[in-house]
């Protein structure tokens, strides 16, 4: 998975929301709970995880993310990238600051290793 180098940079603090819907408008955070801040080394993990993700193709599903990550950086203001994850599609929609319009969308194997590892990481933090 292809993610905004600068925004990697300069991630500090993760936030780790489980979705309850999909954005009212388009530049609307996606609604759910915050259920984990990552800092430190479960940054680097998480970041490592999304970047090693292989691609897919497409499994249409209606798009329906149940997890997303929005990244900041040390000053906490408005997320450099949000990252939500549909592991039925294989889809990932990126968008912030710190994203270009060309891979705001990708698709991921959400069978693979690194996919397996991060939708734990979710689930964890979750509980």
């Amino acid at each position: 998975m292809q993610l905004p180098a600068e925004a990697v940079e300069h991630t500090a603090l993760i936030e780790v929301v489980r979705l309850s819907g999909l954005p009212a408008g388009r530049d609307d955070p996606y609604p759910g709970t915050v259920v984990a801040h990552w800092s430190g080394n479960d940054v680097s993990t998480a970041l490592s995880l999304m970047a090693s993700l292989p691609g897919s193709e497409q499994h249409r599903c209606g798009f329906a993310p149940g997890w997303s990550v929005r990244a900041y950086d040390e000053h906490l203001g408005e997320a450099l990238f949000e990252a939500a994850f549909c592991f039925t599609c294989h889809e990932v929609r990126m968008r912030g600051t710190a994203v270009p319009p060309a891979p705001s969308t990708q698709f991921f194997d959400p069978d693979s290793s690194p996919a397996r590892t991060l939708l734990s990481l979710f689930r964890r933090a979750q509980e």
